[in-house]
C-alpha cells in the first residue's frame, strides 16, 4: 500500500530532520524521497522548473504512482517537484513547503516559514525557528538510554553543540578559544556532553578535543548510535554555537537555559533570528558562567501537525 505521506529534501541533514520532524507530527505513516537534481533544472532557480516531477536523477529517488495525499518538502531544490506531485495527483493532494523557495507562497497550500523570514501571506504558518524533531517524549526516552553511559559525568550538565562555518566561521584558533571556555566550565565542576558536526571540520575538531583530554567530557566521535537526544534529555544547561538556527530551536525545545556561543560572520538574517531568540527570553550570550533563567516552551511542529491534519480532514484526505 502506498504510504499517505510523502516527504521530499535533497538530502541535507538538517532539512531532512524538519521535514522528518513535521511529518511526524501529522501522525501518517510517510515514505521519505531524497532528491537528486540532474540538469538542466539543477541550474535554474525552482520558480523557472518546467516538468518539474522529472527533475530527480538517477541518484536520489524518482517521483511515480501511486501519489501520495500530502507531500511535505523542505529547501528549494524540493518544491517544485513537490507542486509537481500535487498536479499529478489531480488535487487529492497537498502541498506543504518548509522554507522559503523563491516561489510564491500562494502557489503551496501551507508554508511553514520561519519568523526571521519575511515571507508572509495567508497560508503562511509562521514559527519562531526551524521545526524539528524534538519532542518531550523523545527527550526523555533518550535521557534514560543514556543515563548509565553519561553517569560518570558530573552536575549540572552541559550539552555543548557545535557547528561551523556557512554564514559564520570556526576556525582552529577560535574553537581553541572556545574550547578553552568549556574547558573552564568543567575545572569549575560542571560536566561537558560535547557533539561536534559535520560543518566543524577535522582541524577544528581535533582542537576541541585536544583541549578538553583529561577533563570531565564526553566527546562524540560520530561513531555508533548518535547521543544528541540524549545530552539534550539530560542535560541542565545547553551551549550552541551562533550558527545553526535548527541547533539552536531544538535546544529550546528543552526549556532549559540556552546559552550562544559566538562566531565570527553572521548575517541579517542570523541577527533577526538571534534578536527574537533574546527578546522571546530563549536564549542568553555566553558569558562564561552558568546562568539560570526559565522561558515556556513553544511548540511550532505539533502546532504545524495539527494545523495540516485539520486540512486533510477538511478536504476529505484524511485516511480512513
Amino acid at each position: 500500500m502506498n504510504a499517505p505521506v510523502w516527504i521530499l529534501h535533497d538530502g541535507k541533514v538538517g532539512l531532512r530532520n524538519q521535514v522528518m520532524g513535521v511529518a511526524e507530527a501529522v501522525g501518517l505513516h510517510f515514505e521519505e524521497k531524497r532528491l537528486e537534481t540532474r540538469y538542466p533544472w539543477k541550474i535554474l532557480p525552482p520558480s523557472l522548473w518546467f516538468n518539474a516531477r522529472h527533475a530527480p536523477g538517477r541518484g536520489g529517488d524518482r517521483l511515480v504512482p501511486p501519489w501520495p495525499r500530502l507531500v511535505i518538502s523542505a529547501g528549494g531544490r524540493a518544491a517544485a517537484p513537490a507542486l509537481a506531485v500535487r498536479d499529478a495527483a489531480s488535487g487529492q493532494c497537498l502541498a506543504v513547503q518548509i522554507q522559503d523557495p523563491k516561489i510564491a507562497p500562494r502557489h503551496f497550500d501551507l508554508m511553514l516559514i520561519p519568523e526571521h523570514d519575511k515571507v508572509r501571506g495567508p497560508n503562511v504558518m509562521v514559527t519562531r525557528g526551524a521545526v524539528h524533531r524534538v519532542t518531550a517524549a523523545k527527550l526523555a526516552e533518550a535521557a534514560e538510554i543514556w543515563r548509565p553511559r553519561l553517569a560518570h559525568l558530573p552536575s549540572p550538565r552541559v550539552a555543548v553543540l557545535v557547528g561551523g562555518n556557512g554564514a559564520y566561521a570556526l576556525s582552529p584558533e577560535h574553537m581553541g578559544d572556545l574550547a578553552n571556555d568549556l574547558a573552564a566550565l568543567a575545572k569549575a565542576g560542571a560536566g561537558l556532553m560535547v557533539t561536534p558536526s559535520r560543518r566543524t571540520g577535522p582541524a577544528a575538531e581535533r582542537v576541541l578535543r585536544a583541549v578538553l583530554s583529561g577533563f570531565p567530557a564526553d566527546v562524540w566521535d560520530g561513531v555508533g548510535e548518535n547521543p544528541y537526544f540524549g545530552y539534550l534529555g539530560l542535560a541542565d544547561h545547553v551551549l550552541a554555537t551562533a550558527d545553526s538556527v535548527s541547533m539552536i530551536t531544538e535546544a529550546s525545545a528543552t526549556g532549559k537555559p540556552v546559552h550562544i556561543l559566538p562566531l565570527a560572520g553572521g548575517s541579517a538574517k542570523f541577527e533577526r533570528f538571534h534578536a527574537a531568540m533574546r527578546a522571546a527570553g530563549v536564549t542568553r550570550p555566553f558569558a562564561g558562567s552558568l546562568d539560570e533563567w526559565s522561558y515556556p516552551r513553544r511548540d511550532d511542529t505539533a502546532e504545524a501537525g495539527a494545523r495540516i491534519r485539520a486540512m486533510l480532514q477538511e478536504r476529505a484526505l484524511w485516511p480512513s
